[in-house]
């Protein structure tokens, strides 16, 4: 059965309230991949009706970023929906979301300004306002999203608490290609050299977990040798923290259960993955 395909606010508003049972909801900007519809068959599992939203959303991207060239590709994303029997897809316009005049925002305040936000200081304004103004429109049981944006995941959970929306969001699992490289719309602008450059930032993670199982906990050394491993790559890093995984704050010695996250530039392609260190 092909999805209900829903590009006004009003109908996707006037829908959500005669919809009964639990209803699963997965946002996304498209270009789907395997990461995206493992959500979407957590949310199938999880959920009597599954919502998927397709947006580009424009504020979370900064200036000189990628959003005039960010792959899409609409057709393959509802074959791929349709073939995981989503109920219906959300896809409004810019005009829609942010219609002349527009004027508010959602700011989570400090844990959007480390990690991903300090070279990205508008992103987090963005998602959170998006993320915001779709979860008033669908109103979901649960939302499912992916650990490889790990900063997002708790950025979004900060703001569902603060905000007292009844929306439960879940975490699901980063998924890879079997060389380790985290799947990513992005990873499509990289050519078959960068491809195998990339896979640096996982085999950097895997690095630190067999340094803490040797006995090194410094965070200092471990950052030293991902860092080296990662410019032997020739690739640039914009950062590699190890925080704690509730606050985002540097932790100076990793315990089990710390999360080391890093994002690279790879051929001028901005790459993020993270691990759980156990």
């Amino acid at each position: 059965m092909k999805p209900k395909l829903i590009n006004s606010i009003e109908e996707m508003s006037a829908i959500r309230r005669l919809l009964k049972g639990k209803i699963g909801f997965v946002p996304t900007m498209g270009f789907l991949h395997k990461g995206h519809l493992s959500l979407v068959s957590a949310a199938k599992k999880q959920s009597d009706i599954v919502i998927v939203s397709i947006f580009v959303n424009p504020t979370q991207f900064g200036a000189n970023e990628d959003l005039s060239n960010y792959p899409t590709d609409f057709e393959r994303d509802i074959k791929l929906l349709t073939d995981l029997e989503v109920d219906y897809i959300f896809f409004p316009t810019d005009e829609q979301m942010y219609p002349e005049g527009y004027k508010t925002w959602v700011n989570v305040d400090k844990i959007t300004q480390v990690l991903c936000g300090r070279s990205r200081p508008t992103h987090f304004r963005g998602v959170t306002t998006i993320v915001a103004k779709l979860m008033n429109i669908i109103d979901p049981d649960l939302m499912f999203m992916g650990e490889k944006d790990f900063q997002q995941l708790v950025v979004l959970k900060q703001m569902v608490k603060d905000l007292n929306f009844r929306t439960k969001i879940v975490g699901c699992s980063i998924i890879r290609e079997k060389d380790g490289l985290a799947l990513s719309s992005r990873n499509k602008y990289l050519s078959s050299q960068g491809r195998n450059k990339a896979i640096c930032l996982n085999k950097s993670l895997l690095l630190a977990q067999k340094l803490f199982n040797e006995g090194i906990t410094s965070s200092n050394k471990i950052i030293s040798q991902m860092t080296d491993l990662i410019e032997d790559n020739e690739s640039i890093i914009d950062y590699i923290e190890v925080f704690d995984p509730e606050t985002l704050e540097h932790i100076p010695e990793v315990v089990s259960g710390s999360r080391i996250a890093l994002a690279v530039i790879v051929e001028n392609t901005r790459l993020i993955d993270n691990i759980k260190i156990v």
